[in-house]
């Protein structure tokens, strides 16, 4: 994994990303030479300067594909024909966007020829990149060789990790050395039967890296001299709940802890990345408004024919430091949806909702009037999703640091929206929670705008809807 900007990303998925920039900041310089250098050699200096045209280009083609969910750490996973298939979608796309761009500004215009060959040379390069990369992702030079020092309940978890969803291996995990007052809930086929120092036991199994998985660091608990020992040979060291972060985009509630809190690099706050925030918010909401105008009044005028007024429903959220507010949302249930007075979560196959507002939450359309709330200050365009004050009370006396979430401003949708499907349970709420922290811990301009741009995903394919 690199960090950059404070978010994680695999090194496989950096490196297809770089290789595929490249090949589309090329692709305008391909198909000009292509179309004008046997020809009409002269004529390649008539396109003017190319830089700007292809920088365009790359950051369209870049964004879409983004939005399509071809850049997430579980990429690949519907195998070629599922990637065949978003590459095309998304190369349809920027054909579009392009054509518009040509029109709203003339002098970015190439000519149709040298337009089509960059094109089809950009499509025909970037799904071979792709079989590339899958053939070759999991090459063993690109894992890292993990050893872990520990082996209680929380470190066993870490071999959990070594695959992902889809088989792939993430890291190879050399092996377990426990510690001699620790009791074992490991795997002993993975403790590795070295007694030396912990240097020592590096160096042999050529690792990497060693994750402390030490639940009690007190009382002579860690080895310290050991690892700063490991540390001054050039082997990195990294606690528990740091890996888990890294490894799984969001922050295990059952391994953290308020002095890894206070001493680590997140949790930031300052006035300029406020105002930030908020000028970002503005922007994206009055742009969103506008383009989605349409869309607004049509669905304002199917709610109203399906089950007449209101056609905007108000309910009490709890927002940044736990001051309430109420959000706007078009109306997507029965008037009578809670006649117990008693608030429920939504369910799979809620009877509750009707015809029109099992669409409109499907594509996501019924968060729309939360702009005005946005632009109002009550919330942020990404952040966590606001909950009803009722649940926030219960699930804060079960769930460790959920009032953390508050510390920063709700959103129309986060960084739980788009790796966690929707959820309806206690447990639900302590996964959607882990990633919650991980947005609050980490969250800056850059993380805001790809979950930005993978929310199209989530609206395109309806994860996560409900």
């Amino acid at each position: 994994m690199i960090r950059v900007f404070k978010h994680y990303f695999p090194v496989s998925i950096l490196l297809l990303a770089m290789a595929e920039a490249l090949i589309l900041l090329s692709s305008m310089h391909v198909g000009v030479s292509l179309r004008f250098v046997t020809t009409h050699p002269g004529a390649i200096h008539s396109v003017g300067f190319l830089t700007p045209k292809a920088v365009i280009f790359a950051v369209v083609i870049l964004g879409i594909m983004t939005a399509f969910g071809l850049y997430q750490r579980n990429s690949g996973e519907e195998g070629p024909w599922g990637d065949l298939i978003r590459v095309t979608a998304s190369f349809f796309v920027g054909l579009i966007v392009m054509i518009l761009i040509f029109y709203a500004f003339p002098d970015l215009y190439l000519g149709r020829g040298a337009f089509a060959l960059a094109f089809l040379y950009a499509y025909a390069a970037i799904l071979s990149a792709r079989f590339l990369f899958m053939k070759f992702a999991d090459h063993t030079a690109l894992r890292r060789r993990v050893l872990l020092v520990g082996s209680g309940s929380r470190a066993a978890k870490v071999q959990t990790l070594e695959k992902d969803a889809m088989g792939k291996v993430q890291f190879n995990l050399v092996g377990c050395l426990p510690l001699s007052n620790e009791h074992g809930d490991y795997n002993n086929a993975r403790i590795l039967p070295d007694h030396g120092s912990i240097l020592s036991v590096a160096r042999k199994y050529k690792v990497d890296e060693i994750v402390v998985g030490v639940r009690e660091r007190r009382n002579g608990g860690m080895p310290t001299s050991q690892l700063l020992e490991c540390k001054l040979a050039g082997i990195e060291i990294i606690d528990l709940p740091s890996f888990f972060e890294r490894q799984m985009g969001h922050i295990q509630l059952e391994s953290l802890n308020p002095s890894w809190m206070i001493f680590s690099d997140g949790f930031q706050r300052s006035s300029m990345k406020d105002i930030t925030k908020r000028a970002f918010d503005i922007v994206v909401s009055s742009l969103l408004l506008l383009l989605t105008m349409p869309v607004f009044l049509l669905t304002a005028l199917l709610v109203w024919l399906e089950s007449g007024s209101p056609i905007l429903y108000r309910q009490e959220r709890v927002g940044v430091h736990g001051r309430s507010f109420d959000v706007l949302k078009f109306r997507s249930m029965r008037h009578d949806a809670e006649r117990d007075g008693v608030p429920q979560w939504a369910k799979k196959q809620d009877t509750r909702i009707t015809r029109v507002g099992r669409v409109i939450r499907m594509l996501r359309i019924d968060e729309l009037p939360q702009i005005f709330n946005v632009l109002k200050g009550d919330m942020s365009f990404v952040g966590p999703r606001p909950e009803r004050p009722y649940f926030v009370h219960e699930l804060a006396k079960k769930i460790t640091y959920y009032p953390l979430r508050h510390t920063v401003k709700p959103g129309i949708t986060g960084w739980a929206q788009i790796r966690y499907s929707y959820g309806a349970t206690v447990d639900d709420a302590i996964e959607k929670l882990q990633y919650d922290l991980y947005y609050v811990k980490n969250h800056t301009l850059f993380l805001d705008l790809i979950i930005l741009l993978q929310t199209a995903q989530v609206v395109l394919f309806g994860k996560g809807a409900r």
